[in-house]
């Protein structure tokens, strides 16, 4: 029995292996039946098999047409039975001629065509974004970077999903660290599926548990570009319309491609903006907490007595007032990102509309808290990457934590230890405070002491 199982045909094992799909094609051609072609219908396009496999085998003889397979662009030959298997899942047509087999890329490839960007809005500048195709990806990369040195190299990640992941870099410019560290973690990952961006973000991370992003995830082909051009490193997995840049550093996530687009006056004005939101939006409801239960004085005596008569029909202490907003708030950003899109709009600001006013007239919160969960929001919203953004709306609670535990104080201590925490963060071996990432200099010294 051993010897039998060794001396199986491919074509025959490969039969068994794929039997009871529903979706299995075996078909025998040519006038003397001599070819035996073998395709999942389902990941196999029927126009190019027809077109390419099937009508030629009955317009030459049998030499002619082993010829023709053999030298077919995206055909190669193959007896390593589970190297045939794996292709033959991803939609190869698996041929047998005369006791050779070969690999026919067949291909079927379902994809949304080029749409606008979504989640990362531009007012002037390219508005296409990334799809779930690498291949149109890498053409919408290489469109506009058409430069010799832009390299790519391929992997595949998952023991099931087996998703093909294009590491793409400019050969003079890129930092050798970086890329060597990019090769050795994509290497190490060991998954059995793979079906998102953030997923393989996460496993390109160094620390499993961390508060902020070291990475860029982004759907806008330019901002790919842009960081190609500065020395970094893009990652472009298969059936994700996202790409991963690194490493990036803390002042990318506070940079929209506008910035590039506009005046220099007009772009550094944008960014100190995104700034001052991030500030507001961190601090503003711990100062509330601190100014009114612990340290009254500092203000102004008008403005204290405005918000103590704004509060003395609330019945629980500031740090309640806060939280209890914050997480309506949060409730509120999270139904409008779930609801379908035809009601989400509405229903989120008629909820928010409905739930302010009455929270106010009922004398649950005070009409200063309504406007200051008010600017929070509308100061998160400034940040133009979302998993920056949602950093920020976590990052907030921990400094009214500390505010309400010690006032002012515990707003500079907790602050200081913010700072702390990022000085000692690292992106790919690049400081996390650092200005830029990559400094274009350096990637061509690299390469030259390389």
């Amino acid at each position: 029995m051993p010897t039998k199982r060794a001396e199986q045909r491919v074509d025959e094992w490969l039969s068994e292996q794929l039997s009871g799909l529903m979706d299995l094609e075996e078909r025998s051609l040519g006038e003397s039946q001599d070819i035996k072609i073998i395709f999942l219908k389902s990941l196999s396009n029927a126009d190019t098999v027809n077109r390419f496999i099937v009508l030629p085998s009955y317009e030459m003889d049998l030499l002619a047409y082993k010829k023709y397979i053999s030298e077919f662009p995206g055909c190669e030959a193959s007896e390593d039975k589970k190297l045939v298997l794996e292709f033959v899942l991803k939609g190869y047509v698996y041929i047998q001629i005369e006791g050779s087999g070969y690999l026919f890329d067949a291909m079927k490839i379902n994809y949304s065509g080029i749409s606008s960007s979504v989640t990362e809005a531009i007012v002037q500048g390219p508005n296409d974004a990334l799809t779930e195709n690498i291949e149109c990806n890498i053409n919408l990369i290489r469109r506009r970077y058409q430069s010799k040195e832009l390299k790519i190299e391929a992997l595949t990640i998952g023991n099931v999903s087996k998703n093909m992941v294009a590491v793409m870099y400019d050969d003079s410019r890129v930092d050798r660290e970086v890329l060597n560290e990019m090769m050795k973690r994509l290497s190490q990952i060991s998954v059995d599926l793979l079906q998102s961006a953030g997923e393989l973000e996460k496993f390109l991370s160094e620390h499993k548990y961390r508060l902020f992003p070291t990475t860029i995830v982004t759907e806008r082909p330019d901002r790919v570009i842009f960081n190609l051009a500065e020395g970094k490193v893009a990652v472009l997995m298969n059936t994700v319309g996202y790409a991963i840049i690194a490493p990036s550093v803390f002042n990318d996530f506070f940079t929209a491609m506008d910035d590039k687009i506009q005046l220099p006056l007009v772009g550094w004005f944008m960014k100190m903006i995104r700034y001052i939101g991030l500030f507001i939006t961190v601090t503003l409801p711990a100062f509330y907490v601190a100014f009114t239960s612990y340290n009254p004085e500092i203000l102004k005596v008008q403005i204290t007595l405005l918000i103590a008569g704004s509060r003395a029909a609330v019945p629980y202490p500031s740090f309640v007032e806060v939280v209890l907003m914050l997480l309506m708030m949060e409730f509120l950003i999270e139904a409008s990102l779930r609801l379908p899109k035809a009601i989400g709009p509405t229903a989120t600001t008629v909820g928010g509309l409905i739930l302010g006013q009455a929270a106010t007239e009922a004398g649950l919160v005070s009409n200063i808290m309504i406007i200051i969960v008010s600017a929070v929001a509308i100061s998160n919203f400034v940040i133009p990457l979302n998993m920056m953004a949602f950093t920020v709306r976590v990052l907030k609670y921990f400094l009214i934590f500390f505010a309400a535990t010690f006032g002012l104080i515990g707003i500079v201590v907790s602050t200081v230890g913010i700072v702390m925490y990022l000085s000692g963060m690292r992106s790919f071996g690049k400081p996390y405070l650092k200005i830029f990432a990559i400094d274009g200099k350096r990637g061509k010294g690299d390469k030259q002491n390389g």
